[in-house]
């Protein structure tokens, strides 16, 4: 009889915490709804419709679809989806919703802990390529490359989504960016280190 009640016990915790984490999780609002049919309910990706929201800051997604409404930032789908969200209220709501999701934790690496890399893609990552006067990633991106700001995570990003906007601020087609910066440093790398980079984020899980 102990036991049984040991055991309901045990069941009666796992779901007042499963209700506590759940409650913990915003509601999502309904102007994000049509968001989530390309980005996921949680907005954990799904490729290649859309990538992964949850875990940039509300700052960033903010930012972006602003620039999406301006025509600053071109994107097809984008763009007229960008358009429904009305006023910085309805925005702030979605941006909020969505950066409050649950993302893969990632102890970071921090600048100073390793100072030789036999990894190239590492090497740019955490130390640039100066004589191309290359910053490394982690310079704005923070350490691992876990954003913050008006600078998105890349940690768990796909891999195809972080390569197609490293080739569109590359080529141009991509704008936005403060003083050129994005594209500056796009144009410094070739497709090898582009499709190495995007890689090594992605699996930063």
């Amino acid at each position: 009889m102990k036991s049984i009640t040991l055991a309901a016990g045990g069941l009666l915790l796992l779901a007042q915490s499963i209700g506590t984490a759940m409650a913990a999780q915003p509601a999502m609002p309904p102007q994000a709804a049509l968001c989530g049919s390309c980005h996921g309910p949680q907005g954990q990706g799904v490729e290649p419709l859309g990538p992964r929201l949850a875990g940039l800051s509300s700052q960033y997604i903010q930012q972006q679809i602003k620039l999406f409404q301006a025509g600053t930032r071109q994107n097809a789908t984008m763009m007229p989806m960008a358009m429904t969200l009305q006023g910085d209220e309805v925005i702030g709501q979605v941006a909020n919703y969505f950066s409050a999701q649950s993302v893969a934790e990632v102890k970071p690496k921090l600048r100073g802990e390793q100072v030789v890399f036999a990894d190239p893609t590492e090497k740019l990552v955490y130390q640039g390529d100066w004589t191309r006067n290359l910053p490394a990633c982690v310079t704005c991106h923070g350490p691992s490359g876990l954003g913050g700001g008006t600078f998105p995570r890349l940690a768990g990003q796909q891999a195809s989504y972080i390569k197609t906007q490293l080739h569109a601020w590359q080529d141009g087609s991509r704008k936005g960016d403060v003083d050129g910066m994005m594209e500056h440093v796009a144009k410094q790398l070739n497709s090898a280190e582009i499709d190495a980079i995007a890689s090594y984020f992605a699996n930063l899980k």
